[in-house]
Protein backbone atom coordinates (compact mmCIF):
# COMPACT_ATOMS: atom_id res chain seq x y z
CA UNK A 1 0.00 0.00 0.00
CA UNK A 2 1.25 3.12 -1.42
CA UNK A 3 1.44 6.09 1.06
CA UNK A 4 0.42 9.70 -0.29
CA UNK A 5 1.02 12.85 1.24
CA UNK A 6 -1.18 15.02 -1.18
CA UNK A 7 -3.19 18.02 -0.68
CA UNK A 8 -5.97 18.95 -3.42
CA UNK A 9 -3.73 21.41 -5.93
CA UNK A 10 -2.85 21.13 -9.49
CA UNK A 11 0.30 19.43 -8.16
CA UNK A 12 -1.25 17.25 -5.62
CA UNK A 13 -3.60 15.83 -8.31
CA UNK A 14 -0.89 14.16 -10.50
CA UNK A 15 0.21 12.14 -8.21
CA UNK A 16 -3.43 11.30 -7.16
CA UNK A 17 -4.38 10.52 -10.89
CA UNK A 18 -1.79 8.57 -11.40
CA UNK A 19 -2.47 6.20 -8.56
CA UNK A 20 -6.11 6.05 -9.54
CA UNK A 21 -5.23 5.21 -13.11
CA UNK A 22 -2.97 2.45 -12.11
CA UNK A 23 -4.92 1.36 -9.81
CA UNK A 24 -2.40 0.96 -7.45
CA UNK A 25 -3.84 0.67 -3.58
CA UNK A 26 -2.74 3.74 -1.34
CA UNK A 27 -3.32 5.48 1.58
CA UNK A 28 -4.02 9.54 1.93
CA UNK A 29 -2.14 11.75 4.08
CA UNK A 30 -3.49 14.80 4.51
CA UNK A 31 -0.30 17.73 4.26
CA UNK A 32 -2.40 21.15 4.74
CA UNK A 33 0.05 23.52 2.84
CA UNK A 34 -2.05 26.55 4.47
CA UNK A 35 -1.41 25.24 8.08
CA UNK A 36 2.17 24.86 7.19
CA UNK A 37 2.39 21.24 7.35
CA UNK A 38 4.69 20.73 5.04
CA UNK A 39 7.69 22.17 7.33
CA UNK A 40 6.93 19.33 10.12
CA UNK A 41 10.31 17.41 10.46
CA UNK A 42 8.90 14.70 9.77
CA UNK A 43 7.12 15.48 6.14
CA UNK A 44 10.90 17.06 5.43
CA UNK A 45 12.47 13.40 5.83
CA UNK A 46 10.43 12.57 3.00
CA UNK A 47 10.37 15.91 0.94
CA UNK A 48 13.42 17.55 2.20
CA UNK A 49 11.72 20.90 -0.29
CA UNK A 50 9.33 21.07 1.46
CA UNK A 51 6.43 20.84 -1.00
CA UNK A 52 3.88 17.91 -1.65
CA UNK A 53 2.98 15.64 -3.17
CA UNK A 54 5.33 12.60 -1.76
CA UNK A 55 5.20 8.89 -1.98
CA UNK A 56 6.61 6.27 0.37
CA UNK A 57 6.13 2.94 -1.63
CA UNK A 58 6.76 -0.26 0.74
CA UNK A 59 7.44 -2.05 -1.85
CA UNK A 60 9.78 -0.19 -4.01
CA UNK A 61 13.16 -1.16 -6.12
CA UNK A 62 14.33 -4.83 -5.24
CA UNK A 63 11.70 -5.01 -2.49
CA UNK A 64 12.90 -2.38 0.04
CA UNK A 65 10.69 0.81 1.06
CA UNK A 66 11.55 3.97 -1.16
CA UNK A 67 10.56 8.10 -0.46
CA UNK A 68 10.04 9.86 -3.77
CA UNK A 69 9.50 13.41 -3.78
CA UNK A 70 8.67 15.39 -6.72
CA UNK A 71 5.36 15.46 -8.53
CA UNK A 72 7.53 14.96 -12.09
CA UNK A 73 9.78 11.78 -10.36
CA UNK A 74 6.65 10.49 -8.73
CA UNK A 75 5.23 10.16 -11.75
CA UNK A 76 8.10 8.26 -13.81
CA UNK A 77 8.35 6.60 -10.99
CA UNK A 78 4.97 5.25 -10.84
CA UNK A 79 4.77 4.57 -14.53
CA UNK A 80 8.20 2.47 -14.37
CA UNK A 81 6.70 0.63 -11.42
CA UNK A 82 3.61 -0.43 -13.22
CA UNK A 83 4.62 -0.34 -16.98
CA UNK A 84 1.79 2.16 -17.64
CA UNK A 85 1.24 5.19 -19.27
CA UNK A 86 4.75 5.67 -20.69
CA UNK A 87 4.60 4.27 -24.21
CA UNK A 88 6.07 1.15 -25.57
CA UNK A 89 9.23 2.16 -27.14
CA UNK A 90 11.97 4.30 -26.74
CA UNK A 91 10.35 7.29 -29.15
CA UNK A 92 7.45 7.00 -27.00
CA UNK A 93 9.55 7.59 -23.95
CA UNK A 94 11.41 10.42 -25.24
CA UNK A 95 8.18 11.92 -26.57
CA UNK A 96 6.62 11.38 -23.07
CA UNK A 97 9.69 12.67 -21.33
CA UNK A 98 9.77 15.69 -23.45
CA UNK A 99 6.59 17.25 -22.38
CA UNK A 100 6.90 15.94 -18.91
CA UNK A 101 9.85 18.54 -18.83
CA UNK A 102 7.73 20.78 -20.26
CA UNK A 103 4.73 20.37 -18.12
CA UNK A 104 7.41 20.98 -15.19
CA UNK A 105 9.38 23.89 -15.90
CA UNK A 106 6.52 25.57 -18.24
CA UNK A 107 3.19 25.70 -17.68
CA UNK A 108 3.29 24.58 -13.72
CA UNK A 109 5.59 27.54 -12.88
CA UNK A 110 3.95 30.28 -14.98
CA UNK A 111 0.08 29.02 -14.57
CA UNK A 112 1.06 29.00 -10.45
CA UNK A 113 2.38 32.81 -10.77
CA UNK A 114 -0.20 33.71 -13.35
CA UNK A 115 -2.57 32.39 -9.90
CA UNK A 116 -0.62 34.11 -7.61
CA UNK A 117 -0.26 37.47 -9.28
CA UNK A 118 -4.06 37.48 -11.10
CA UNK A 119 -5.65 35.86 -7.60
CA UNK A 120 -4.03 36.13 -4.25
CA UNK A 121 -1.41 38.93 -4.60
CA UNK A 122 -4.34 41.50 -4.82
CA UNK A 123 -5.73 40.37 -1.80
CA UNK A 124 -2.23 40.40 0.44
CA UNK A 125 -2.09 43.16 3.29
CA UNK A 126 -1.01 45.20 2.41
CA UNK A 127 -2.74 44.88 -1.74
CA UNK A 128 0.34 43.56 -4.17
CA UNK A 129 -1.80 44.94 -7.53
CA UNK A 130 1.20 44.54 -10.06
CA UNK A 131 -0.18 45.10 -13.91
CA UNK A 132 3.25 44.46 -14.87
CA UNK A 133 3.20 40.31 -13.41
CA UNK A 134 -0.05 40.11 -14.13
CA UNK A 135 0.32 40.85 -17.68
CA UNK A 136 4.11 38.86 -17.40
CA UNK A 137 2.31 35.27 -16.24
CA UNK A 138 -1.01 35.76 -18.30
CA UNK A 139 0.94 35.98 -21.59
CA UNK A 140 2.95 33.60 -21.12
CA UNK A 141 0.47 31.08 -19.90
CA UNK A 142 -1.47 32.11 -22.99
CA UNK A 143 1.95 31.34 -25.30
CA UNK A 144 2.83 27.81 -23.40
CA UNK A 145 -1.56 26.73 -24.22
CA UNK A 146 -0.56 27.84 -27.52
CA UNK A 147 2.34 25.29 -27.87
CA UNK A 148 0.12 22.66 -26.29
CA UNK A 149 -3.14 23.55 -29.01
CA UNK A 150 -0.34 23.55 -31.68
CA UNK A 151 1.36 19.63 -30.40
CA UNK A 152 -2.28 18.41 -30.42
CA UNK A 153 -3.79 19.32 -33.63
CA UNK A 154 -1.33 16.57 -34.67
CA UNK A 155 -1.54 14.13 -32.13
CA UNK A 156 -4.58 12.80 -29.85
CA UNK A 157 -2.75 13.10 -26.96
CA UNK A 158 0.65 15.21 -25.82
CA UNK A 159 3.03 12.35 -26.59
CA UNK A 160 1.46 10.92 -29.38
CA UNK A 161 -1.16 8.57 -29.62
CA UNK A 162 -1.64 7.37 -26.26
CA UNK A 163 -2.55 8.66 -23.08
CA UNK A 164 0.71 9.05 -20.74
CA UNK A 165 1.86 10.59 -17.60
CA UNK A 166 2.53 13.79 -19.58
CA UNK A 167 -0.86 14.39 -19.65
CA UNK A 168 -1.37 13.50 -16.83
CA UNK A 169 0.78 16.03 -15.62
CA UNK A 170 -0.82 18.89 -17.99
CA UNK A 171 -4.12 18.47 -16.83
CA UNK A 172 -4.42 19.49 -13.78
CA UNK A 173 -2.78 23.15 -14.48
CA UNK A 174 -4.74 23.21 -17.71
CA UNK A 175 -8.00 22.63 -16.23
CA UNK A 176 -8.02 25.89 -14.24
CA UNK A 177 -7.35 28.01 -17.72
CA UNK A 178 -10.09 30.19 -16.28
CA UNK A 179 -8.10 31.56 -13.13
CA UNK A 180 -5.29 32.02 -15.37
CA UNK A 181 -7.30 34.62 -17.31
CA UNK A 182 -7.22 32.19 -20.61
CA UNK A 183 -9.48 31.31 -23.92
CA UNK A 184 -10.29 28.60 -25.46
CA UNK A 185 -12.13 30.32 -28.27
CA UNK A 186 -8.94 29.97 -30.58
CA UNK A 187 -7.48 26.57 -29.01
CA UNK A 188 -9.95 23.94 -30.37
CA UNK A 189 -7.49 21.25 -29.94
CA UNK A 190 -6.30 21.67 -26.18
CA UNK A 191 -10.58 22.21 -25.38
CA UNK A 192 -10.81 19.30 -27.13
CA UNK A 193 -7.83 16.89 -25.57
CA UNK A 194 -9.40 18.91 -22.33
CA UNK A 195 -12.60 17.64 -22.19
CA UNK A 196 -10.91 14.17 -23.52
CA UNK A 197 -8.99 13.67 -20.31
CA UNK A 198 -11.44 15.15 -17.69
CA UNK A 199 -13.53 12.48 -18.96
CA UNK A 200 -11.45 9.57 -17.79
CA UNK A 201 -12.97 8.44 -14.38
CA UNK A 202 -9.29 7.71 -12.78
CA UNK A 203 -8.65 11.58 -13.71
CA UNK A 204 -12.21 12.05 -12.22
CA UNK A 205 -11.23 10.12 -9.04
CA UNK A 206 -7.80 11.82 -8.33
CA UNK A 207 -9.53 15.27 -8.73
CA UNK A 208 -12.08 14.60 -6.50
CA UNK A 209 -9.70 13.56 -3.44
CA UNK A 210 -10.69 15.57 -0.59
CA UNK A 211 -11.80 18.79 -3.15
CA UNK A 212 -13.44 19.95 -0.15
CA UNK A 213 -11.06 20.93 1.71
CA UNK A 214 -9.61 22.95 -1.60
CA UNK A 215 -9.17 26.99 -0.24
CA UNK A 216 -9.03 30.52 -1.12
CA UNK A 217 -5.78 30.81 1.11
CA UNK A 218 -7.10 34.75 1.70
CA UNK A 219 -6.65 33.78 5.67
CA UNK A 220 -3.70 36.29 6.99
CA UNK A 221 -2.10 33.06 8.58
CA UNK A 222 -1.97 30.92 4.63
CA UNK A 223 -1.15 33.77 3.05
CA UNK A 224 2.04 33.63 6.02
CA UNK A 225 2.63 30.03 5.26
CA UNK A 226 2.38 30.39 1.48
CA UNK A 227 3.49 33.28 0.04
CA UNK A 228 5.91 35.07 2.81
CA UNK A 229 8.64 32.02 3.81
Amino acid sequence: MIDLYFWPTPNGWKASIALEEMELPYNTHLINIGKGDQFEPEFLKISPNNRMPAIVDPDGPDGAPITVFESGAILMYLARKTGRFYGTTERDRVAVEEWLMWQMGGVGPMAGQAHHFLKYAPNLEPPQDLPYAKDRYRTEVARLYGVLDRRLAESEYVAGDFYSIADMSIWGWASLWEGQQQVLDDKPHFARWLEAVSARPGVQAGRALYAELRGDHSSKQAQSVLFKR
